[in-house]
Order: C-alpha cells, then sequence, then structure tokens
C-alpha cells in the first residue's frame, strides 16, 4: 500500500534478481490461491521485502514452483513460498482491507466501500487469525485520524505513528528472541514511509488543502526544505540499518541491503529529478517572458521617441 520499499535491481547480480523475482512472484501466487484474483491487485514490493527478511532470519524452507504468467507468458517462471509468503500476504490484506474502509468513512469513496466489502471476509478471517496485528493497524488509522483532524505540527510524533504500526506488523511471531529488533527495523521503515509519502505529496496536498505535515516545515525553512527533507529521510535508514545489521541473517542479506541502502531512494532520486526539471522549464519560461518583456518595453520606448519626434516637426 505504500510503495517506497522497492529493490534496485541495477546494483543485484543476475542471481539475486532472479531470486528477488521469484519471492515477489511467490507472494503474487499465494495472494491469488488465498483471496482469489482480488487479492492480485494488492501485490507490493513492500510487503516482498517483509518476505526476504522474515525468510533470511530464520533460513526458511522455500517450496519452488514454475509457472506460466498470464501477464508474461513468453517464458516460464519461478515462484518461492514459504510460511513468511503467507504471512505477508495476510498483512497486505489486512492494510489493504482497513485503508478501504477507512478512505469510504473519511472521503465517501464508492470505489473504496465496494473494495471493503470485497474483502469483508476476509479481513474476519485474518482478524481472528492475527489479533495484535489488526489491532495495529485500527489503532494507528484511529490517532493519524485524530492527528490529522487536531493539525498536528511534530513531524516525529506523526511519523512515529507509522512507526509503530508497521513495527508491530514486523513481528511474525510473538515473543520471539528477534522481536524488538525487528520492531525497531519496521518502525524506522514505517517513519521513512510517512515521510516520503508526505514528501511526494506536498505539491498536491497544498493545491487541495489538505493535512500535510511537512507543510509548516516548508514555509518556515523554504530555502533549506530539499536539505532538512533529505537529513531526516537519510536519517530514518540510518536507523533502520543498524537494526538489519545487528540480525543474523546471512541468507538474502545482499538483497535486503540492496533494498535498504540503495532501492529505497529510487523514488526520492525520481521525485527529485522531476522536480528540478519542473523547476528548469520554470526558470526557462520566465527568462522567456523577461525578454520578451523587454523587447517589447524597447519597442515602446522607440515609438515613443518617434510620436515624440512627430509632435515636435508638427509645431
Amino acid at each position: 500500500m505504500f510503495g517506497y520499499i522497492n529493490v534496485n535491481r541495477e546494483k543485484l547480480n543476475a542471481d539475486e534478481s532472479g531470486i528477488y523475482q521469484s519471492y515477489y512472484c511467490g507472494l503474487c501466487r499465494v495472494l491469488k490461491e488465498e483471496f482469489g484474483r482480488k487479492g492480485q491487485m494488492l501485490l507490493n514490493y513492500d510487503m516482498t521485502f517483509l518476505v526476504v527478511l522474515l525468510t533470511g532470519l530464520y533460513e526458511l524452507e522455500d517450496e519452488q514452483t514454475e509457472f506460466i504468467c498470464a501477464l508474461h507468458p513468453s517464458k516460464k517462471r519461478t515462484a518461492r513460498c514459504n510460511q513468511a509468503t503467507a504471512y505477508a500476504a495476510a498483512m497486505n490484506v489486512l492494510l489493504s482491507a482497513k485503508n478501504f474502509e477507512d478512505d469510504w468513512n473519511d472521503n465517501r469513496a464508492y470505489t473504496k466501500k465496494a473494495m471493503a466489502q470485497m474483502f469483508k471476509k476476509d479481513y474476519e478471517r485474518i482478524r481472528r487469525q492475527y489479533p495484535r496485528q489488526e489491532r495495529a493497524i485500527a489503532e494507528y488509522l484511529s490517532r493519524l485520524e485524530q492527528a490529522e483532524k487536531c493539525q498536528e505540527r511534530n513531524v516525529d510524533a506523526v511519523a512515529g505513528l507509522t512507526g509503530e504500526m508497521l513495527g508491530e506488523l514486523f513481528i511474525w511471531k510473538k515473543d520471539d528472541i528477534w522481536a524488538d529488533e525487528l520492531r525497531c527495523l519496521g518502525f524506522y521503515m514505517g517513519k521513512f514511509i510517512y515521510l516520503m509519502d508526505a514528501y511526494e505529496d506536498i505539491t498536491k496536498d497544498e493545491k487541495n488543502n489538505c493535512y500535510n505535515v511537512l507543510k509548516l516545515m516548508q514555509q518556515e525553512t523554504e530555502q533549506d526544505f530539499e536539505t532538512f527533507s533529505r537529513l531526516m529521510l537519510t536519517s530514518m535508514m540510518a536507523e533502520c540499518a543498524k537494526s538489519f545489521e545487528r540480525l543474523p541473517i546471512l541468507l538474502h542479506a545482499g538483497i535486503c541491503r540492496n533494498i535498504l541502502y540503495s532501492g529505497v531512494w529510487t523514488r526520492y532520486e525520481y521525485l527529485r529529478k522531476k522536480k528540478l526539471a519542473k523547476e528548469e522549464k520554470k526558470n526557462k519560461a520566465d527568462k522567456k517572458t523577461a525578454s520578451r518583456d523587454r523587447g517589447i518595453s524597447k519597442t515602446a520606448g522607440r515609438n515613443m521617441k518617434k510620436i515624440s519626434g512627430k509632435s515636435k516637426a508638427a509645431r
């Protein structure tokens, strides 16, 4: 549902790229098997990271299957599935269904109401199976709604709500020896996700007069806003990476590091390039307008001189 925890494929070797893709395909197949074709609509790279992370930490045994993908039928693909895949698929549905319901309550978006209804039975089943995670999501959405209504200005506090929720979802096995470290990793990743989302939407939210916790910071530090934003995001991922490095992960560690140190920044770099291109286009347009105005001004000046000269001659 977030779309920021991606892999940087250009920096993966061929073997790692194939393994990562097979976990992505595995998650897609489990979503379809467990929740039907509607489940496949929820597929995202964020939950693929969770699959790879938990697989590496607990060294889970994969079941590999070759299949023909309807969207890419030219050659057979490999899907890797394990217990972590089933958990990530369940969390994917739990997050999405609750978010659909929340969007309907907030904006009366009928498409979201329809989506919520589609997943109602699935949501109830998962809620009974994972009550701790469901409570974390419900409490998160309630607290976030309250923060938005109050126009909360504390960036750290608001971003921390997403962090607390995701930290709880990253804990697959309650009271596990790695629970605290997984919670810490998820907490800082959640904060990063919230801040990235606010950073991406700030222009749109200003235009639509919607709440965005970064708007005040932009107004107060207009000249240094980009620098401050980058520093905040870097700080969140630095803490996230520290937690990862404290975990005894050897299996697929290279893929995880690719995501944490490089992949998460691909969206940010894309947004920065897009913003810089827009600013450059605006500057060119402003220069062109200024040049045209100067030309008009000079022409007007020459015409005034001609008129003045004619007036003197007439006198």
